[in-house]
């Protein structure tokens, strides 16, 4: 069976994700020379180890680049700490305004607390960076090069650490507004106001955005081998909590020949495994891709997986 539904003009986001190792990136490479065939086509990676300008052969940064060779295709590696500067450098005065009206730091304290890193604030902002380019509505299909899974996941709920953040920031500037109406009796809004109206706009868009399944759909990648299926097993459970439902399941690298003992034994090994992945994620659509014998890199041998994985 090959993967299905991914050119239905609703669906905008497609998302590859699982083990280190597995073929996420070369996936999403394939399904994006694919996609790029009928619709105008933006190919992300978020893992801090980019693998995508390797698996184009293309050099890519964080400004979208045209994929040489493929008509209606574009890249870029999501930095994820760049993003979080520019958002700092960006805002910095609305939320020295609100840290400020809403405790008793001074002006020294408030930078040495703004100064601080926030665990998984970066991947928050390089999330934020492709919703706000899908929001500009110049491509027709957005496909994500997730991390392995650890880092994918942090990423998939990133929406709710920044919903946490704006909640103690709206805190602040509650007990603030709560000041003034009580001694001024009437409260004027300001930038402060307008940037926490702004970012709670955001996580929504996110939320709605990775909840919807005709605009959204992740595709869980693995390999017949054991710890790989463990994992993707923790992977698919973890989205379902959040609301993200996988409907599709890639198992890549199938050993095809049986020409020596070797290639036997092997192949029924993964036989054993490609059984069980059906007899646990026997809700998913299933596409087998056979192993290769030459490294998968550049657009020749991405256009030859591509066909497995559509074909």
């Amino acid at each position: 069976m090959a993967l299905k539904g991914l050119k239905e003009p609703s669906l905008k986001m497609i998302l590859f994700g699982g083990k280190g190792g597995v073929g996420k990136t070369t996936c999403a490479s394939a399904a994006a020379i694919y996609l790029a065939e009928d619709f105008k086509t933006m190919i992300f990676s978020t893992d801090p180890a980019h693998s995508l300008a390797d698996s184009l052969e293309q050099k890519l940064d964080d400004k979208p680049r045209e994929v040489k060779g493929v008509k209606n295709l574009s890249a870029l590696e999501v930095n994820a700490e760049k993003a979080l500067w520019k958002f700092k450098t960006e805002h910095q005065n609305e939320i020295k305004k609100i840290v400020e009206t809403g405790t008793n730091l001074d002006a020294e304290d408030i930078d040495s607390v703004l100064a601080l890193p926030i665990p998984g604030m970066d991947e928050v902002m390089g999330f934020k960076t492709m919703i706000d380019l899908i929001d500009e509505a110049e491509f027709d299909k957005y496909i994500v090069d997730t991390a392995p899974t650890g880092h994918a996941l942090r990423l998939l709920t990133s929406p709710k650490l920044l919903d946490d953040w704006v909640k103690v920031m709206a805190k602040m500037r509650w007990k603030y507004r709560y000041m003034i109406e009580r001694f001024a009796g009437k409260y004027e809004p300001d930038k402060g106001d307008d940037f926490l109206l702004s970012m709670k706009k955001t996580v929504k868009r996110i939320e709605d955005l990775l909840r919807d399944q005709n605009r959204c759909e992740f595709i869980a990648v693995t390999i017949p081998e054991d710890m790989a299926i463990l994992e993707t097993q923790r992977l698919i459970n973890s989205l379902d909590k959040y609301g993200i439902k996988v409907r599709q399941l890639v198992i890549n690298s199938v050993l095809e020949s049986d020409g020596c003992k070797f290639c036997r034994e092997k192949r029924k090994e993964q036989d054993r495994y490609i059984n069980l992945i059906k007899g646990k994620f026997n809700g998913l659509k299933t596409t087998i891709v056979s192993s290769s014998p030459h490294e998968i890199k550049g657009l020749t041998t991405l256009a030859d997986f591509k066909n497995q994985l559509f074909n």
